[in-house]
């Protein structure tokens, strides 16, 4: 049987077809610490709107069945790459591993990290250079990688998870707000760095958040946590998201941290930090 011929005619014009095909094309967001907490609930708003996710924790048994019921939920393709990112070559791994798969990172969202509570005279070293190593080594390398692809392109947008705490010192918890005022200054620097480059980035800085970040960091004997009304980490999520939609430098979360952070714009550094030192403090002062 001859193969019916096509005229050059009858081809599709290529200019049309390609920006079709470019109109359709899903987007893909990357979140770290996707498992659990915060992570969590910003994997399902990005699969909710329709897009592609790479899913990036420790535990690959945890990201597959993440990763299966929103693919599942909402019809998206959902990676899994297991890593820890306190180790200090696993951010690049990751980015490697994602480029070598051909995928295209429009939106990375650094949510992981971990914190410790107790006086620093007594908490572990090994254990606080981990978190160096997680909250800003591997945010930082992460940034820097799928940034310098955005730029290129020039278009993408980058939510970082700092906290209330990146501008107010925390008693009990020094290394974790450190690590946090870096995540923040880090992210406003940059923020200015790329204006007319297509590429935002923006802070996510919220407060107490129902999560098992308390858990972990065996805090949950903070006044804070035990006498606060820890936020709904769905709706810190979606205010990280809106506002990241929006291109905004920075947001905070819940309507007293707002107020927390405005004060911080008048109160001195001093005065913030004893105030952060009651909420901070154990409900049994034995263990402080």
């Amino acid at each position: 049987m001859q193969k019916a011929r096509i005229k050059a005619t009858d081809r599709p014009d290529s200019g049309h077809l390609k920006k079709k095909i470019m109109k359709t094309k899903r987007k893909t967001a990357l979140v770290t610490g996707a498992t659990s907490g915060i992570g969590h609930e910003l994997a399902k708003i990005f699969a909710e709107e329709g897009y592609d996710l790479v899913l990036v924790s420790r535990s690959r048994e945890e990201l597959e069945t993440v990763g299966n019921n929103l693919a599942q939920l909402h019809g998206v393709r959902a990676t899994v790459v297991p890593a820890d990112l306190s180790e200090p070559s696993a951010a690049e791994e990751v980015y490697n591993e994602v480029k070598a798969k051909g995928i295209q990172i429009d939106v990375l969202v650094n949510d992981a990290g971990q914190g410790v509570y107790g006086p620093f005279t007594t908490t572990d070293l090994q254990e606080e250079l981990n978190i160096i190593q997680l909250n800003v080594v591997s945010l930082m390398v992460l940034t820097k990688l799928f940034l310098k692809d955005m730029v290129s392109r020039g278009e993408g947008r980058i939510l970082q998870l700092a906290s209330i705490v990146s501008k107010i010192a925390s008693h009990l918890m020094a290394v974790y707000a450190g690590a946090k005022a870096f995540v923040y200054n880090f992210s406003m620097s940059l923020s200015n760095e790329l204006k007319d480059t297509g590429v935002t980035i923006t802070a996510l800085q919220p407060g107490v958040t129902d999560t098992d970040f308390f858990n972990k960091a065996d805090a949950t004997e903070m006044r804070a946590v035990q006498e606060g009304d820890p936020a709904d980490p769905a709706k810190v999520a979606r205010d990280g998201y809106e506002a990241l939609m929006k291109g905004e430098a920075k947001v905070v979360s819940g309507a007293m941290n707002k107020m927390q952070a405005a004060m911080s714009n008048i109160i001195s550094d001093e005065a913030l930090a004893e105030q952060m030192r009651k909420q901070n403090e154990p409900t049994d002062q034995s263990s402080s």
